[in-house]
C-alpha cells in the first residue's frame, strides 16, 4: 500500500511522490531523488518543517524546539517524522532548486482545437504519459509553441487523471499561441508541456467557498469543480462561482457549469457581462454581484483568477468592505506576458 504525496515548493513547482505505508515523507522523497532540507532526522532541529494542506498522517515524535503544539495544531509537521495515512498535499518551505528537483517535461498530441467563441479557444491534448504529469486542480503548465522555442502558460480545465488534458485559451490577436491554434494547428501535432506549476490550486473544502473567474480565468475552476464533484460529492459546504466577462460572446462553458450544479450539492453560479449594451440579465463586474451570503461574514475560502485589473478590483473591494477571508488564493494573468489562459 502506498500514498500519493504532492510536494509544492516555494517557487511554484509541484512534484508528486509515492510514500509506502509506514515510510516518512522525507525518506520517500529522498528515495525518489528529492532532497527536502533536514539536519537531524530525529525531530529535534525543525529544518524540515512543512505545512500539510490536505490529508491525514501520524506526526511522529519531536521536541518542542522543533515543532510546537500550536504549530502542529495549525497543520505544520516535520517531514522526517510524519508518516502518511492518506494522500497528502504538503507545502515545502524551500525552492525546488534547493531540493534538487525540477519540473517534468511531457510530450502530448493535439486531439482537437475548438473555437468556442471569437475570444476563446478550447485545446484538447492526449498526454504520452499522463501519470508523469500529475497536478493539483487549478495548476498550470508551460506549453511550447511549435517551431518557436517559446512557451505560453495555461491552466488545466480538465481534472487530474482525465483521459484528455484540456485548456481554455484566450484568442489574442497577433498572439504566438493564438496564431498557431487558429492558423496551422491540426490533430496529431506534437507539443511539449512543462510543469505542473503554480500555488493556485484547490485546498481541502472545510468551509464555504467563493470562486471568482474573469474570462478564460474560468479554466482552473472547471478543473477544481470536477475534482469536488468526483472526490467530495457529499460536500456539505456551499460553493458559489461568479463568472464575469466583457462581452456576451465571451461567455463559454456555461453548459459545463450547469452540469456541475446538478452533480455537486450546494454548488451555484452567477454569470455577468461588463458591457452595458449587453442583453445579459446581469451586467457589471463580479464585485457588483457579491452577496452577503457568498462572503459568510469572512468565514469563506476565496479563489480568484482573472486579468490583473479584475484581481486588483476584487482585492480593493474586500479592503474597502473591511473583509478578510479565512483564505484568499488568487492568480492573475496578462496576454502581454504570455499567459493567455
Amino acid at each position: 500500500m502506498s500514498f500519493h504525496i504532492a510536494l509544492t515548493f516555494e517557487d511554484g513547482l509541484t512534484r508528486f511522490i509515492d510514500a509506502n505505508l509506514g515510510e516518512t515523507v522525507a525518506d520517500a522523497a529522498y528515495r525518489q531523488g528529492i532532497n527536502i532540507p533536514l539536519d537531524c532526522r530525529d525531530g529535534a532541529c525543525g529544518t524540515c518543517k512543512s505545512f500539510c494542506e490536505a490529508g491525514r498522517y501520524d506526526g511522529g515524535s519531536y521536541i518542542e524546539d522543533a515543532l510546537t503544539d500550536a504549530e502542529a495544531e495549525e497543520g505544520y509537521c516535520l517531514t522526517c517524522q510524519m508518516r502518511p495515512a492518506s494522500d497528502i498535499v504538503l507545502r515545502i518551505a524551500a525552492s525546488s532548486d534547493i531540493c534538487k528537483t525540477r519540473a517534468m517535461n511531457v510530450s502530448a498530441e493535439v486531439v482537437s482545437v475548438t473555437r468556442l467563441s471569437d475570444s476563446s479557444i478550447g485545446l484538447s491534448l492526449a498526454l504520452d504519459n499522463a501519470a508523469r504529469l500529475a497536478f493539483l486542480p487549478g495548476q498550470y503548465v508551460n506549453i511550447e509553441v511549435p517551431g518557436t522555442g517559446q512557451t505560453r502558460s495555461y491552466s488545466f480545465s480538465s481534472p487530474p487523471g482525465a483521459e484528455l488534458a484540456t485548456f481554455l485559451i484566450r484568442n489574442v490577436p497577433g498572439g504566438l499561441m493564438s496564431g498557431y491554434l487558429t492558423g496551422r494547428a491540426k490533430p496529431g501535432d506534437r507539443l511539449t508541456l512543462t510543469g505542473p506549476l503554480g500555488s493556485f490550486y484547490l485546498r481541502e473544502v472545510r468551509r464555504p467557498v467563493l470562486m471568482l473567474a474573469g474570462g478564460t480565468g474560468l479554466a482552473p475552476f472547471l478543473s477544481m469543480l470536477d475534482r469536488i464533484a468526483a472526490v467530495e460529492g457529499s460536500n456539505s459546504h456551499p460553493v458559489h462561482l461568479i463568472y464575469g466577462v466583457t462581452l456576451d460572446h465571451d461567455l463559454v462553458e456555461v453548459e459545463a457549469l450547469q452540469r456541475f450544479a446538478e452533480r455537486i450539492p450546494g454548488f451555484t453560479f452567477t454569470t455577468c457581462v461588463a458591457d452595458q449594451g449587453s442583453s445579459h440579465p446581469l451586467k457589471g463586474y463580479v464585485t457588483h454581484h457579491l452577496q452577503p451570503e457568498h462572503l459568510n461574514g469572512g468565514n469563506v475560502d476565496v479563489y480568484l483568477c482573472g486579468p490583473p485589473p479584475m484581481v486588483e478590483a476584487v482585492r480593493t473591494h474586500f479592503r474597502d468592505c473591511g473583509l478578510t477571508p479565512a483564505s484568499f488564493h488568487y492568480e492573475k494573468f496578462a496576454a502581454s506576458e504570455g499567459n493567455g489562459r
